[in-house]
């Protein structure tokens, strides 16, 4: 049996989670960007068959000691899944620490051949509007609110009347704290700006989600300012969107599953297993999250949340780094599937 999952602070406003979450990016609609995902859910994609899924896999991380879990108002019904799966578990707002997101709208319609999966747009009115939708579904237990993919040519960050919004929701207590995720190769410049941003001298922002992983960790040296400057730190897409698990059959990847796998192999995990302890393994990260699409995938996650790396791993796994635009190059040509 594997050691328990640990808790811990995620910034200053007093949330407690675990240090494996689980994201729903991938079970709350019918399409997304995950290698392998085909074989992982179920054939029909209704969404009553979704919800089944997704509650199995929700069942699977509660009962592993997960009690952090990532939604967003684009991911589909992912709010409405676990609203419903709350209700059914009967968990108490104090036992689960619930992030959502804000700033997307989903606009495939349930269809898997959409031309457009998500609309962005980071304005005072999508927030307000998110804002009601998110509450209207999780209710107290929405303790983080975040915006959705942040960059600085959204706006966000030059609109006072936008972040005076997002700190006076914080304050009337409609969310616990305010935070931003990142993507993309101007990650850095972005959460520099957000660590800046102030409503009345007070700070708006509390926590910080972005990508990183062993093929793109250059935002290590941000995100370990943002963590001693006090934002707590949750990294996302910690397997590069399937890259760096089992399911990847992409050519070009061959020479870098063999390495892995070997060094996984001589280690006796799994590639997922050993590409989340790299991340664990950073001090600044509070919380990894699992975008397991089945209950076995969730096993394999919490089953390495409390795995040590010696430094040659470490060193080795680091070696794999790709330059930051070729990474997002990459990822910008993977499939919905």
């Amino acid at each position: 049996m594997s050691a328990p999952i640990p808790l811990c602070p995620l910034g200053r406003r007093g949330l407690v989670v675990s240090r494996l979450g689980l994201g729903l990016a991938a079970l709350g609609r019918p399409a997304y960007i995950t290698l392998g995902r085909d074989r992982d859910l179920p054939g029909e994609r209704t969404r009553e068959a979704m919800y089944a899924h997704a509650a199995a896999v929700l069942d699977a991380a509660w009962a592993a000691g997960v009690r952090y879990v990532d939604v967003a108002r684009s991911y589909g019904d992912a709010e409405v899944f676990l609203a419903r799966w709350i209700a059914a578990q009967a968990v108490p707002p104090a036992d689960l620490t619930v992030g959502s997101k804000w700033g997307y709208r989903y606009a495939a319609d349930w269809r898997m051949d959409a031309p457009v999966h998500e609309e962005k747009e980071h304005s005072l009115a999508r927030f307000t509007a998110q804002l009601a939708e998110s509450r209207r579904l999780l209710g107290p237990w929405l303790d983080l609110y975040q915006v959705h993919s942040a960059t600085l040519d959204s706006g966000l960050l030059d609109d006072p009347d936008l972040l005076r919004a997002l700190v006076d929701a914080r304050q009337r207590g409609a969310y616990r704290a305010v935070g931003l995720t990142l993507s993309g190769p101007g990650s850095a410049a972005t959460l520099a700006r957000a660590l800046e941003a102030r409503v009345d001298g007070e700070p708006v922002f509390d926590v910080v989600q972005a990508t990183f992983n062993c093929l793109e960790p250059s935002l290590a040296p941000a995100l370990a300012a943002a963590h001693d400057a006090g934002l707590g730190v949750i990294a996302k897409e910690v397997f590069a969107n399937g890259r760096l698990t089992a399911a990847n059959t992409r050519p070009e990847d061959r020479a870098l599953l063999e390495r892995l796998g070997a060094l996984a192999a001589a280690r006796g995990l799994g590639v997922d297993q050993l590409a989340l302890a790299f991340v664990l393994a950073h001090p600044f990260v509070d919380v990894a999250l699992s975008g397991a699409a089945t209950p076995a995938q969730l096993a394999s996650h919490a089953a390495a949340a409390t795995l040590a790396l010696d430094e040659p791993t470490r060193a080795a796994l680091a070696a794999l780094a790709e330059p930051t635009a070729r990474y997002w190059q990459t990822r910008s040509t993977l499939p919905w599937t």
